[in-house]
């Protein structure tokens, strides 16, 4: 994958926050993804040696099966401190560097983390995705501002979460009788899509498959699925590169 690494990068809390606010407004959230989705990515970030070294995985899913198709492993030092709020600034780096290894590009990219639901409308799924310039969707395991509904306990059930009259979001029971995901969007795509996608990489567990593999990956627990092979069409993928 075709990843223009950024010159500069805040090394401050107060720099990360301007920047967030520089970069609010050149979010989008309509639907500007390809109408046919051939691959998903999923992202997570774990860290090695008591948070010294960031341990960043992307794996790419064909959709709708599933299979993985490409991954990718990426361990550098971490730069930023862990500041809620700020989760992009610690883990975009390693991500970027894991992204740019890829043979396979992605037409969307689902994020461990927050997108639009983030205080300052930024979450790491809205900032990576101004980066690489792709769809992406914050898929998260936990609220981080916003209030909703009640719940239904079915699978599929989903009410919109928000902040005071502005909806940020839905949150979305993924399995039966299980704890809800925070859906937002993060770049480049609605929020019913990004709940369509979601939903379409969650046949089973309580996170998407791209989730699941990704953070498998970032944590050494076990091993990946074989690679499915996959004919690419090069100029298509240099395509979406160069967008």
């Amino acid at each position: 994958m075709n990843v223009i690494m950024p010159e500069t990068w805040p090394q401050t809390p107060a720099a990360a926050i301007a920047l967030q606010q520089a970069l609010r407004s050149q979010v989008i959230f309509y639907d500007d993804l390809s109408p046919t989705v051939q691959f998903v990515a999923g992202v997570d970030v774990g860290f090695e040696s008591a948070g010294t070294i960031t341990r960043a995985a992307v794996v790419v899913l064909e959709f709708p099966s599933l299979q993985l198709v490409d991954y990718a492993l990426k361990k550098q030092p971490t730069t930023f401190p862990y500041i809620p709020g700020l989760l992009s600034f610690r883990e975009i780096p390693a991500v970027l560097t894991a992204l740019a290894a890829l043979t396979i590009t992605p037409d969307l990219i689902l994020c461990d983390g927050q997108g639009l639901a983030h205080p300052r409308r930024l979450g790491i799924a809205c900032h990576l995705g101004l980066l690489v310039n792709c769809p992406t969707i914050g898929v998260a395991k936990s609220r981080l501002i916003g209030r909703h509904a009640k719940l239904p306990l079915d699978k599929g059930a989903w009410v919109p979460l928000q902040d005071g009259a502005e909806v940020i979001g839905a949150v979305l029971r993924s399995r039966t009788g299980t704890r809800p995901l925070y859906i937002s969007p993060g770049h480049r795509i609605s929020l019913p899509t990004a709940l369509h996608y979601v939903q379409g990489c969650t046949p089973k567990y309580r996170l998407p498959e791209t989730t699941r593999l990704a953070d498998r990956l970032a944590s050494n627990r076990s091993r990946l699925p074989p690679l499915k092979p996959v004919n690419i069409d090069v100029d298509a993928q240099s395509g979406n590169q160069s967008d």
